[in-house]
C-alpha cells in the first residue's frame, strides 16, 4: 500500500498529514505560515520534510504530495493570491518542489480539494453529483460533476462564494465586485451586520460562535442577523441547484457546526426557493471532515490523479 503526503495551505497555518487512500490517517500536525526568518515555501518544504521523517521511520512508501492553495492553478502557476500568499504569486509550485524533494507533486485550490475530500471520504461518499460551500470569513466552493471534480477551463472556475445574489445596491466583496453571496453570507458579513456597519478590522470579542449563541438566546439583534445571514445563504444555495441539480449540497466552515438547527433552516428555505423539478433529488448535509478536510483533500488528489491504492 502506497500513502499521499497532504497539505492545507491557509494564510495563518498549515495544516499537513499523511493518509492512505481510504482516508485515513496516520499522522497530522500544523505549524504557522509565516515564521520569523523563513519564508512560506520554506515552511511548506519544513512540513513535507515532517512527513516524510515519519513514514519513513515506518518504512512506508509516498506516492506523491498534494497541495491545496487559496489561489488559482494555471498550467502549473500559483495565481489569484498576492493578497495572503504574495510569496507565492507566479511560483510553479508544483514543479519546484518536485525538484527538491523526489516526489510527484500535485496542487489545486483549496476549497476544491475540501469538496473532493468531502466526496471520497466523508459526507458526500458515494454520489455522482454534488456542490460543496464552505463559509468562514470568506465563502470558497467545489463541484463534483458526474464522479469529476470540476473547477472550469484552466481551474477558473467553482468560485461559488462570487455568484451574485444581490444585482442591485448588493454589499462591495473582496473580489472587486458587488452583490456576492460571500460579500452577504459570509461570517465577516455575518459579523458586520451584527454590529450594524462595516468593519476593516473586526473586533476579536465578536466572533461567529458568539451571535450564534445569542440567537438561540433569543437576542433581538443576533434574531435579526442570523436570518438575513440564513436568507442570502439560501438564495445562494437555490440558485446552484437550480443550475446543477446536485445529489447533495455539503455545507463545511465552522459555523455549519453550530448544531443542527444550522443546516436545518439553511436547508427549509433554499428547498422553499429552488425549482422543485431542480431539487426532488437535492438533500442537504452538514460537511463531515472539519478542519481535516483541507489535508486530507489534498491527499485524495494523488489517488485520484494517478489511481494508487
Amino acid at each position: 500500500m502506497s500513502y499521499a503526503i497532504g497539505i492545507d495551505l491557509g494564510g495563518t497555518n498549515i495544516k499537513y498529514g499523511l493518509a492512505d487512500h481510504s482516508g485515513n490517517i496516520l499522522f497530522e500536525s500544523i505549524r504557522p505560515t509565516y515564521l520569523p526568518g523563513s519564508s512560506v515555501y520554506d515552511n511548506i518544504g519544513n512540513s513535507i520534510s515532517e512527513v516524510k521523517a515519519f513514514a519513513a521511520s515506518r518504512e512506508l512508501d509516498i506516492a506523491g504530495i498534494g497541495i491545496g492553495v487559496p489561489a488559482i492553478i494555471d498550467n502549473g502557476l500559483v495565481t489569484g493570491c498576492f493578497t495572503n500568499l504574495p510569496e507565492l504569486e507566479g511560483m510553479a509550485l508544483g514543479g519546484r518542489l518536485e525538484e527538491q524533494t523526489g516526489i510527484r507533486v500535485w496542487v489545486d485550490n483549496d476549497a476544491n480539494l475540501m469538496g473532493l475530500a468531502e466526496w471520497k471520504y466523508g459526507a458526500a461518499r458515494g454520489v455522482s453529483d454534488a456542490i460543496f460551500l464552505t463559509v468562514g470569513t470568506g465563502i470558497g466552493g467545489a463541484m463534483v460533476l458526474n464522479g469529476q471534480l470540476y473547477a472550469g477551463f484552466r481551474g477558473r472556475g467553482a468560485e461559488l462564494g462570487h455568484i451574485v445574489v444581490q444585482a442591485e445596491g448588493g454589499y462591495p466583496c473582496g473580489c472587486g465586485g458587488r452583490g456576492c453571496l460571500e460579500a452577504h453570507a459570509s461570517v465577516k458579513a455575518l459579523i458586520e451586520d451584527y454590529l450594524g456597519n462595516p468593519h476593516p478590522v473586526l473586533p476579536e470579542n465578536i466572533n461567529g460562535s458568539l451571535i450564534v449563541a445569542r440567537y438561540l438566546a433569543g437576542e433581538a439583534a443576533a434574531l435579526l442577523a442570523m436570518n438575513r445571514h440564513f436568507d442570502w445563504l439560501a438564495a445562494g444555495v437555490a440558485g446552484l441547484i437550480n443550475i446543477f441539480g446536485p445529489q447533495m449540497v455539503i455545507i463545511g466552515g465552522g459555523i455549519s457546526e453550530s448544531g443542527e438547527f444550522y443546516i436545518r433552516e439553511v436547508s427549509s428555505r433554499a428547498l422553499a426557493r429552488a425549482m422543485k423539478e431542480t431539487s426532488v433529488n437535492t438533500v442537504i448535509k452538514a460537511a463531515q471532515l472539519g478542519n481535516k478536510a483541507g489535508f486530507l483533500g489534498a491527499a485524495g488528489l494523488v489517488f485520484s490523479t494517478f489511481g494508487g491504492k
